[in-house]
């Protein structure tokens, strides 16, 4: 292991950013332990934080939720030539970088449709001298898979793989309980911590609501449901900001603007969403990974309307068990009426939170992991 240990970091996002934005902090977070931090980014990316380099692969997509098709960024479904193109991009990446680390984001466990270039970059990288260390990063919550796929990803876990580190708690979800077949690999799963923000040194004095949620017609419904419930809620005097995605058409952001009373902005999401969320009282959101972890550090109190499809029960779950262990409020989607969130508002209003115990050390405690194993590399 050099002076200084480098690690190569890939990641792929295909409708949202949350994947990515975990990992970039992650990164940062390795880089501020000592390690030569690179991101390989498979989708289009924001700048990478300062101490971080970023390379950019031949960008994809999910052409919708489906997930069924990948499209490049001119809107066209990807071909062999493409996928060829990719796994060539990302073997001169790990090339150029030699890292003492490689972490793969959600693979095995997830982005099967992309081996056709992970598998070749875990053989490259089986086969230089010293081996690197391979390592999974997955978040808290797996999306459900059928127990033959499960069992595959547990393989290749098994074959490639020196250890799965797991952004969560087991005390709040154990990793078992959204892939059965984690026993098979017990030896090699390390829990970390939520990975989040810093929390704020002080609280700040806070007042009003802000309402976010994605660019999908479930955030949308989430938007103006919470315009409806304001009046009836205790709630009703204090200033609201409703967030909408830049997924929400023109029109549709039109309408929300034209229906919202005084006292209620209403513009696209922002950069400074977690300062927004650090000053208000309130907070109403979705409960994908990063919103809820964007919550937990700021401190507001809040109420999550988990996204759920059949095989997208992830925030869901989520949802439930933050309310059950930190006090958060949550309401189902098909419960989402003006009258039964505005209950829910003077629910949250008259509860309070236990933020503070939760576990956001998760950055921090991912580098500290990836020295270990390097560490551990080196002396063997």
């Amino acid at each position: 292991m050099t002076a200084r240990p480098s690690a190569l970091f890939y990641v792929q996002h295909l409708l949202g950013i949350g994947h990515l934005q975990r990992t970039l902090a992650i990164a940062a977070a390795a880089a501020e332990a000592g390690i030569d931090a690179t991101v390989a980014s498979g989708g289009p990316a924001p700048s990478a934080p300062p101490n971080v380099r970023l390379i950019q692969l031949p960008p994809v997509r999910a052409r919708d939720a489906t997930f069924s098709t990948l499209i490049d960024e001119h809107g066209h479904a990807i071909d062999a030539a493409f996928e060829a193109r990719r796994r060539d991009a990302l073997i001169a990446a790990f090339d150029a970088v030699a890292p003492d680390i490689l972490v793969t984001e959600l693979f095995p466990f997830g982005r099967r449709m992309l081996r056709f270039e992970l598998v070749p970059l875990l053989q490259r990288a089986a086969a230089r001298t010293p081996r690197p260390r391979i390592v999974s990063s997955v978040r808290d919550i797996l999306v459900p898979s059928s127990p033959q796929k499960a069992a595959d990803m547990a393989a290749v876990a098994r074959r490639w793989y020196d250890a799965v580190l797991v952004h969560g708690d087991p005390a709040v979800v154990r990793f078992d309980e959204t892939f059965p077949p984690a026993g098979d690999i017990a030896d090699l799963i390390r829990y970390t911590g939520y990975v989040a923000p810093p929390r704020p040194a002080q609280a700040p004095a806070r007042e009003g609501v802000v309402v976010s949620a994605g660019g999908s017609a479930v955030g949308l419904s989430l938007l103006a449901t919470a315009i409806a419930a304001r009046p009836l809620s205790r709630m009703k005097t204090a200033p609201w900001r409703i967030l909408v995605g830049h997924g929400v058409p023109e029109s549709d952001f039109a309408i929300l603007r034209a229906v919202a009373r005084t006292g209620v902005t209403v513009e696209r999401v922002r950069p400074d969403f977690r300062a927004l969320l650090g000053a208000a009282a309130l907070s109403i959101s979705q409960a994908g990974y990063n919103t809820v972890m964007d919550v937990a550090a700021s401190g507001p109190r809040a109420i999550f309307v988990p996204f759920y499809e059949e095989r997208q029960s992830e925030q869901a779950l989520r949802a439930a068990r933050f309310g059950e262990r930190f006090g958060y409020q949550h309401l189902a989607e098909a419960d989402l009426e003006p009258a039964i969130l505005a209950a829910a508002i003077d629910r949250a209003m008259k509860t309070e939170t236990r933020a503070a115990a939760i576990d956001l050390n998760g950055g921090p405690a991912s580098a500290a992991a990836l020295l270990a194993l390097m560490q551990t590399a080196a002396s063997a």
